[in-house]
């Protein structure tokens, strides 16, 4: 069973995103900012994070920037699902190493199957 981390400030979005993914058989752990979803992908390094841009302690990007820059989790895929939708933004992640960038608001089931296309790769 695939381990996914969600990083989001948003508890009630974090809630709909771990029931859906418990529903389709993964393992979930959440985070609510930046810090502690490092903190957590160091601790026990999950197979894929779904990771917000706007969290408190430390940006999205920021943690990005540290996961890719490591050599133990580099390899570990990044969605980025944020608010944040400008073509700067966009670019800037993908270019910073997230395997996907989704905006909010968001298709449930895309988010799914671009989790499952990335975990089978």
């Amino acid at each position: 069973m695939a381990e996914i981390l969600i990083a989001d400030d948003d508890p009630i979005l974090v809630e709909i995103l771990k029931f859906r993914l418990e529903g389709a058989g993964y393992s979930v752990k959440t985070t609510s900012n930046g810090e502690d979803a490092l903190a957590a992908a160091r601790e026990k390094a999950p197979d894929l994070i779904v990771l917000d841009s706007m969290m408190p302690i430390m940006s999205g990007p920021e943690v990005l920037t540290e996961l890719k820059s490591d050599n133990e989790l580099c390899d570990i895929p990044v969605v980025m699902l944020t608010a944040r939708k400008s073509e700067a933004d966009i670019v800037a992640g993908l270019k910073s190493g997230a395997a996907e960038y989704l905006t909010k608001p968001f298709i449930p089931q895309e988010l799914l199957v671009r989790i499952a296309a990335l975990l089978n790769r």
